[in-house]
């Protein structure tokens, strides 16, 4: 059960008229500071979602108690609901403790000052948490299996989808660099090193409102699924200048509208009903690292590709194994000679 559903089944704005008055002011009170310490309006978003759950459960059954005066056990009771109730994922309920262990933080380190919390003491991170789940078996794609998803999808004419996952696998951009994609960043003005696109700054994980901003580069590999599309837009009239969009129809006009695609849930269903496997974005950011490595690029150019800012990123996501490193080095003849890989081999 995703996140939202879960959301959308136990937050109604009916309950949420009936929350503690003092809870909510709390808690804006808490998101309006992040706001001015630079939090992102993701992750602000986020945690207000997570309080408003919380607001709920204490609301139905905990007697609408305020926040400060929260005991061990209830908290304990809210994570045995969320597990047992609600049927939440061990790491979901990680999620929303975290959130109100962040707003217990926030009480004893800037509220301390006022008579009604000099005594606060934060308690949420003294509960354990539910043992983890077993992490679903990673999917490592292999050149095959990217070959024929794209294959197949242009097959279908699914070419922003082709387009989308060949830049992916050309890149290793994750899911939100991707969709920060714009048409220009594929022109002669950002191709580089005759071998690849640089795009104008792009916000990447990070802490902040902005935060981090950092420049994507893409193989020359993804070209004809870029050119693919390009085209197919232009004979759909698409004039935006995000590369991947989404399209409704104004009811007075009748016009066609194109805004910044945000949601990509239909191309993974594409994708894993072609390769018969789980699919998701970070899959094509292994497969890139791996196959890198595989070329004998040098780690530091591994690094500077993704810009990671240290090299030790490349045993995360660099899935060859040991059998594969020895096979690179070593034959029956002793020690091979390795010619060092370059990106125009891509």
């Amino acid at each position: 059960m995703s996140r939202f559903t879960v959301y959308n089944n136990i937050v109604t704005q009916g309950k949420l008229d009936a929350v503690n008055v003092d809870n909510i002011s709390l808690g804006e009170d808490w998101l309006d500071y992040l706001q001015s310490v630079d939090r992102s309006p993701q992750t602000i978003s986020a945690y207000r979602n997570d309080l408003k759950i919380f607001w709920v459960w204490n609301l139905e059954n905990n007697n609408n108690k305020f926040f400060a005066d929260l005991t061990k056990r209830e908290i304990a009771k809210f994570q045995n609901h969320a597990l047992n109730t609600w049927g939440w994922s061990s790491n979901r309920i990680r999620r929303v403790k975290s959130t109100l262990s962040s707003l217990s933080n926030y009480i004893q380190n800037i509220l301390d000052d006022e008579e009604e919390f000099e005594n606060y003491k934060p308690i949420i991170r003294k509960i354990e948490n539910p043992a983890k789940e077993v992490v679903r078996e990673k999917t490592v794609l292999s050149d095959e299996q990217v070959d024929k998803l794209l294959n197949t999808l242009v097959e279908q004419k699914e070419y922003e989808a082709a387009c989308g996952f060949a830049i992916a696998a050309f890149s290793g951009m994750r899911h939100a660099e991707l969709l920060q994609m714009k048409v220009e960043y594929f022109n002669d003005e950002h191709f580089v090193f005759n071998s690849m696109w640089k795009t104008d700054k792009v916000r990447a994980k990070g802490f902040g409102r902005g935060g981090k901003q950092i420049n994507k580069f893409v193989l020359y590999g993804a070209k004809p699924y870029i050119d693919l599309w390009i085209k197919e837009r232009e004979a759909r009239g698409i004039n935006s200048e995000w590369l991947f969009v989404t399209c409704s129809i104004n009811k007075n006009t009748k016009e066609r509208i194109y805004r910044q695609r945000k949601d990509t849930s239909s191309w993974i269903d594409m994708a894993e009903g072609i390769l018969g496997v789980d699919v998701y974005f970070h899959s094509f950011r292994h497969y890139l690292c791996t196959r890198l490595h595989r070329l004998n690029l040098p780690a530091h150019v591994i690094q500077e590709f993704f810009q990671w800012s240290s090299a030790d990123m490349l045993s995360i996501y660099n899935d060859a194994t040991a059998e594969d490193e020895f096979g690179k080095y070593f034959d029956k003849n002793g020690i091979k000679d390795v010619e060092q890989g370059s990106l125009l081999n891509i």
